[in-house]
């Protein structure tokens, strides 16, 4: 039989207490417009240009257990410049710059986020 699953992620899934302003936070720190396309009450989905989607579900929030790692990275061509973007956008408990290669900070509910400027060696 062969495999038919694909070697990609399609979606990460991030708790959000409130869908509206989760959208919001996310669009803005990302630079994207937001629509009004909330699926079902409770789903918002950040379409990225890899083709991978940010999935922010308000009715998971309650469920989720508070996360002390990253839930994945952003990448970056300049590392000091996302820090100074972060610290400027005021998102939470932002860590200094480890390695001269990444950082973490927090979303409005606590998930913790991580920037990191990738080699592409």
């Amino acid at each position: 039989m062969n495999n038919p699953i694909q070697p990609k992620i399609g979606g990460t899934f991030i708790p959000v207490k409130n869908i509206e302003a989760a959208r919001d936070w996310y669009c803005d720190l990302l630079g994207m417009q937001a629509t009004d396309e909330i699926v079902h009450g409770h789903l918002y989905v950040v379409r990225l240009q890899d083709g991978h989607n940010l999935i922010l579900d308000q009715k998971i929030y309650a469920k989720r257990k508070k996360n002390t790692v990253p839930l994945f990275h952003f990448n970056t061509d300049d590392i000091q410049q996302s820090h100074q973007y972060i610290h400027d956008f005021e998102a939470h408990n932002v860590s200094e710059i480890e390695f001269d290669e990444f950082f973490t900070f927090e979303d409005p509910d606590g998930n913790v986020l991580m920037i990191c400027e990738c080699s592409n060696d």
